[in-house]
């Protein structure tokens, strides 16, 4: 349920409110104040709560029932866009975020070397797999707290601030001084693992299952946010579907869809989304266009000779054309790519 407040209402009024519907009601309130608007959310058992008593209320414009399941993500419940800071780079303003990196880290001169060259393209921010969930057991799975460790390594060489994916929340300690934890597809219906992550102060990136909905991808944000962690930045990577010329379906009209139901960012993944290097491009330009705050594209310096997922990884010197026609489209949607050192 959602109660939108009069423009004139006082704090005391809007205090009181808020004081007889915890106490009497028994719910949770989340104030929000918007640019246009103010709102009390609530959550909890609304059904059997009479409206016309609500309304009764002096400071009460309006009271509205919310049917999704999912609530703190909800854009009902929070008008305006949220906006995330990680070490000065903004999710959800006006600016671009290009997140480049390996798949994986496979050592310290591949992961600096790879950092150096991405940052000089124009990246925003530097992602690699220190922890890698593989189909085979047999695969490489990553250098585990030596990888973070070398990501550090890379953070102190260029500024750039790390992503990184996590994959048990044992695990949750080795990323003390990560800047966001990636929650990957095969984990983002973990629900320990996002109610673990939603009692951190650190945001998420929270990818969209293989198979997943829009819904349920919205549903396991609710899992961290109902823990009181509202940093979530939301990831389409593709999805399974019928269609084996790619390695999953990039949903574009994810974007769209996720900016109306939701205020969280909105990040594109055209590598995992195609797993063909060539398509990263025209992939990331449609994201783009589509009203996308963010985008993750890996690079290595050497794809052929890559640990895990080398036919997606685009080599330094193609990210750096990439990255032009990259930020010429930012600028002609008007969210440029962010320039902030």
């Amino acid at each position: 349920m959602i109660i939108v407040l009069k423009n004139g209402a006082t704090k005391e009024q809007v205090g009181e409110l808020i004081s007889w519907l915890e106490d009497r009601c028994k719910v949770k309130t989340n104030l929000v104040e918007g640019v246009h608007s103010t709102i009390i959310g609530l959550i909890g058992d609304t059904l059997h709560m009479d409206t016309e008593t609500i309304m009764a209320n002096d400071c009460v414009e309006s009271v509205q029932r919310v049917q999704e399941p999912y609530k703190n993500a909800n854009r009902k419940f929070h008008p305006d866009d949220t906006v995330i800071n990680v070490r000065g780079r903004v999710f959800g303003g006006n600016k671009l975020q290009v997140i480049a990196g390996p798949c994986s880290v496979e050592s310290e001169e591949q992961i600096i070397q790879t950092a150096i060259a991405c940052k000089k393209a124009g990246a925003t921010m530097l992602r690699g797999g220190a922890f890698k969930p593989r189909t085979s057991p047999y695969s490489f799975q990553g250098l585990r707290r030596e990888g973070i460790d070398l990501l550090l390594k890379a953070r102190e060489e260029t500024g750039l601030p790390i992503v990184t994916e996590i994959m048990s929340a044992a695990h949750l300690d080795m990323f003390d001084d990560v800047d966001i934890i990636q929650v990957g597809a095969r984990n983002m219906q973990n629900f320990e693992l996002l109610k673990e992550l939603g009692r951190c102060d650190k945001p998420i990136l929270l990818k969209r299952g293989l198979s997943s909905t829009l819904e349920e991808l919205l549903m396991s944000a609710e899992y961290i946010m109902s823990e009181g962690n509202s940093k979530v930045i939301l990831c389409e990577r593709g999805i399974r579907t019928f269609e084996p010329m790619t390695r999953n379906t990039l949903d574009i009209s994810a974007v769209p869809l996720l900016k109306h139901k939701s205020h969280l960012p909105v990040v594109i993944d055209p590598s995992h989304a195609t797993g063909i290097a060539k398509l990263v491009e025209p992939m990331s330009l449609s994201a783009i266009a589509a009203g996308c705050d963010a985008l993750e594209i890996e690079v290595h310096c050497e794809p052929k000779k890559a640990l895990s997922d080398g036919a997606q990884q685009l080599t330094p010197e193609t990210f750096a054309k990439v990255m032009e026609k990259i930020s010429a489209m930012a600028r002609f949607v008007g969210k440029p790519v962010d320039d902030a050192q």
